[in-house]
Protein backbone atom coordinates (compact mmCIF):
# COMPACT_ATOMS: atom_id res chain seq x y z
CA UNK A 1 0.00 0.00 0.00
CA UNK A 2 1.50 3.52 -0.86
CA UNK A 3 -0.38 5.23 1.97
CA UNK A 4 1.18 8.74 2.45
CA UNK A 5 3.33 8.42 -0.57
CA UNK A 6 3.01 11.46 -2.50
CA UNK A 7 5.63 11.31 -5.02
CA UNK A 8 4.21 10.65 -8.48
CA UNK A 9 6.56 8.28 -10.20
CA UNK A 10 5.08 9.08 -13.98
CA UNK A 11 6.93 5.92 -15.24
CA UNK A 12 10.43 6.78 -15.41
CA UNK A 13 13.06 6.25 -12.78
CA UNK A 14 14.46 8.96 -10.50
CA UNK A 15 16.93 10.50 -12.20
CA UNK A 16 15.07 10.72 -15.38
CA UNK A 17 12.01 11.99 -13.67
CA UNK A 18 14.01 15.20 -11.77
CA UNK A 19 15.73 16.03 -15.15
CA UNK A 20 12.51 16.14 -16.86
CA UNK A 21 10.63 17.76 -13.67
CA UNK A 22 13.52 20.16 -13.53
CA UNK A 23 12.78 20.98 -17.70
CA UNK A 24 9.39 21.52 -17.34
CA UNK A 25 9.93 24.48 -14.80
CA UNK A 26 12.39 26.40 -16.40
CA UNK A 27 10.46 26.35 -19.74
CA UNK A 28 7.39 27.85 -17.66
CA UNK A 29 9.95 30.20 -16.35
CA UNK A 30 10.72 30.98 -19.69
CA UNK A 31 7.68 30.88 -21.31
CA UNK A 32 4.42 31.52 -18.05
CA UNK A 33 2.82 28.78 -19.87
CA UNK A 34 3.31 25.05 -21.01
CA UNK A 35 1.23 22.76 -22.60
CA UNK A 36 1.70 19.11 -21.27
CA UNK A 37 -0.20 16.11 -19.54
CA UNK A 38 -1.65 16.21 -16.44
CA UNK A 39 -0.29 14.08 -14.56
CA UNK A 40 3.12 15.68 -15.34
CA UNK A 41 1.65 19.31 -14.57
CA UNK A 42 0.73 18.08 -10.80
CA UNK A 43 4.47 17.20 -10.29
CA UNK A 44 5.55 20.09 -11.82
CA UNK A 45 3.67 22.14 -10.03
CA UNK A 46 5.02 21.21 -6.44
CA UNK A 47 8.50 22.27 -7.81
CA UNK A 48 7.62 24.94 -9.47
CA UNK A 49 6.37 26.62 -6.42
CA UNK A 50 8.85 25.37 -4.37
CA UNK A 51 11.40 27.27 -6.66
CA UNK A 52 9.21 30.53 -6.23
CA UNK A 53 8.98 30.45 -2.13
CA UNK A 54 12.79 30.06 -2.59
CA UNK A 55 13.36 33.09 -5.11
CA UNK A 56 11.16 35.46 -2.95
CA UNK A 57 14.06 34.32 0.31
CA UNK A 58 16.26 36.13 -2.85
CA UNK A 59 19.32 34.66 -0.72
CA UNK A 60 22.74 33.57 -2.43
CA UNK A 61 21.90 30.30 -0.83
CA UNK A 62 18.71 29.68 -1.85
CA UNK A 63 20.64 31.06 -5.93
CA UNK A 64 22.32 28.26 -5.31
CA UNK A 65 19.94 25.46 -3.72
CA UNK A 66 17.80 26.36 -7.37
CA UNK A 67 20.37 26.41 -9.97
CA UNK A 68 21.30 22.73 -8.24
CA UNK A 69 17.63 21.81 -8.71
CA UNK A 70 16.93 23.56 -12.31
CA UNK A 71 20.50 23.07 -13.42
CA UNK A 72 19.49 26.30 -15.87
CA UNK A 73 21.45 29.52 -14.80
CA UNK A 74 19.51 31.58 -16.66
CA UNK A 75 15.99 30.25 -15.88
CA UNK A 76 17.08 30.99 -12.00
CA UNK A 77 17.64 34.52 -13.08
CA UNK A 78 14.51 35.24 -14.72
CA UNK A 79 12.77 33.42 -11.70
CA UNK A 80 14.60 35.82 -9.09
CA UNK A 81 14.90 39.11 -11.10
CA UNK A 82 11.13 38.84 -12.64
CA UNK A 83 8.51 36.08 -11.00
CA UNK A 84 9.46 35.92 -7.45
CA UNK A 85 8.86 40.12 -7.24
CA UNK A 86 5.15 39.70 -8.09
CA UNK A 87 4.11 36.65 -5.97
CA UNK A 88 5.64 38.81 -2.78
CA UNK A 89 2.94 39.55 -0.74
CA UNK A 90 1.31 35.69 -1.68
CA UNK A 91 1.81 33.00 0.43
CA UNK A 92 1.31 30.43 -1.78
CA UNK A 93 -0.53 29.35 -4.85
CA UNK A 94 1.56 30.78 -7.69
CA UNK A 95 0.69 28.27 -10.51
CA UNK A 96 -2.68 27.16 -12.01
CA UNK A 97 -3.40 23.79 -14.21
CA UNK A 98 -6.20 24.16 -16.45
CA UNK A 99 -7.28 20.96 -18.11
CA UNK A 100 -7.90 21.03 -21.80
CA UNK A 101 -11.23 19.66 -23.00
CA UNK A 102 -9.06 17.29 -25.82
CA UNK A 103 -6.86 14.43 -25.27
CA UNK A 104 -3.46 13.66 -26.55
CA UNK A 105 -4.18 11.87 -29.84
CA UNK A 106 -1.56 8.89 -29.76
CA UNK A 107 -2.52 8.17 -26.73
CA UNK A 108 -5.65 9.82 -25.13
CA UNK A 109 -3.73 11.37 -22.05
CA UNK A 110 -5.60 14.40 -20.58
CA UNK A 111 -4.02 17.28 -21.62
CA UNK A 112 -3.45 20.20 -19.31
CA UNK A 113 -1.94 23.95 -19.02
CA UNK A 114 -0.26 24.93 -16.35
CA UNK A 115 0.93 28.33 -16.00
CA UNK A 116 1.92 31.01 -13.44
CA UNK A 117 -1.55 33.10 -11.53
CA UNK A 118 -1.60 36.50 -11.60
CA UNK A 119 0.84 38.40 -9.46
CA UNK A 120 0.92 42.07 -8.87
CA UNK A 121 3.34 42.66 -12.12
CA UNK A 122 1.32 40.39 -14.60
CA UNK A 123 -1.06 42.34 -16.54
CA UNK A 124 -4.17 40.84 -18.34
CA UNK A 125 -2.53 42.12 -21.95
CA UNK A 126 0.99 40.01 -21.27
CA UNK A 127 -1.46 36.70 -20.71
CA UNK A 128 -3.25 37.26 -23.80
CA UNK A 129 -0.56 38.08 -25.38
CA UNK A 130 1.28 34.48 -24.85
CA UNK A 131 -2.53 32.73 -24.91
CA UNK A 132 -2.69 33.75 -28.39
CA UNK A 133 0.62 32.66 -29.36
CA UNK A 134 -0.04 29.17 -28.55
CA UNK A 135 -2.92 27.77 -30.88
CA UNK A 136 -4.46 25.32 -29.70
CA UNK A 137 -3.97 21.63 -31.89
CA UNK A 138 -7.72 22.00 -33.41
CA UNK A 139 -7.34 25.79 -33.82
CA UNK A 140 -4.41 24.99 -36.05
CA UNK A 141 -6.42 22.30 -37.51
CA UNK A 142 -9.23 23.99 -38.23
CA UNK A 143 -7.00 26.91 -39.95
CA UNK A 144 -5.84 24.30 -42.34
CA UNK A 145 -9.45 22.81 -43.38
CA UNK A 146 -10.70 26.61 -43.55
CA UNK A 147 -9.07 27.36 -46.70
CA UNK A 148 -11.17 27.09 -50.00
CA UNK A 149 -11.42 24.65 -52.07
CA UNK A 150 -9.78 26.67 -55.19
CA UNK A 151 -6.94 27.25 -52.97
CA UNK A 152 -6.14 23.74 -52.30
CA UNK A 153 -6.32 22.36 -55.46
CA UNK A 154 -4.03 25.46 -57.34
CA UNK A 155 -1.34 24.74 -54.58
CA UNK A 156 -1.41 20.93 -55.42
CA UNK A 157 -2.38 21.14 -59.50
CA UNK A 158 0.69 23.99 -60.26
CA UNK A 159 3.16 22.30 -62.45
CA UNK A 160 6.80 23.82 -63.08
CA UNK A 161 5.46 23.71 -66.51
CA UNK A 162 2.92 26.38 -65.63
CA UNK A 163 4.78 28.57 -64.51
CA UNK A 164 8.11 28.58 -66.55
CA UNK A 165 5.78 29.85 -69.58
CA UNK A 166 7.48 32.39 -72.52
CA UNK A 167 5.90 35.69 -72.00
CA UNK A 168 5.04 35.50 -75.36
CA UNK A 169 2.74 32.45 -74.42
CA UNK A 170 1.19 34.37 -71.41
CA UNK A 171 0.63 37.41 -73.69
CA UNK A 172 -1.50 35.12 -76.16
CA UNK A 173 -3.21 33.71 -73.48
CA UNK A 174 -4.26 36.98 -72.55
CA UNK A 175 -5.42 38.11 -75.66
CA UNK A 176 -7.19 35.22 -76.30
CA UNK A 177 -9.26 35.39 -73.03
CA UNK A 178 -10.00 38.90 -73.65
CA UNK A 179 -11.49 38.10 -77.20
Amino acid sequence: MRHLKHTAKLGRKSEHRNAMLANLVCSLIKHNRVITTLPKAKAARSLAEKMVTLAKKGSIHARRLAVARLHQEDAVGILFKNIAPQFKSRNGGYTRIVKLAWNRFGDAAPMAIIEWCEGEGVSQQEQSQTAAQQPTPEQAKNQTETLPASDKTAETTQTPSATSQTPESQQEKTNQEAK
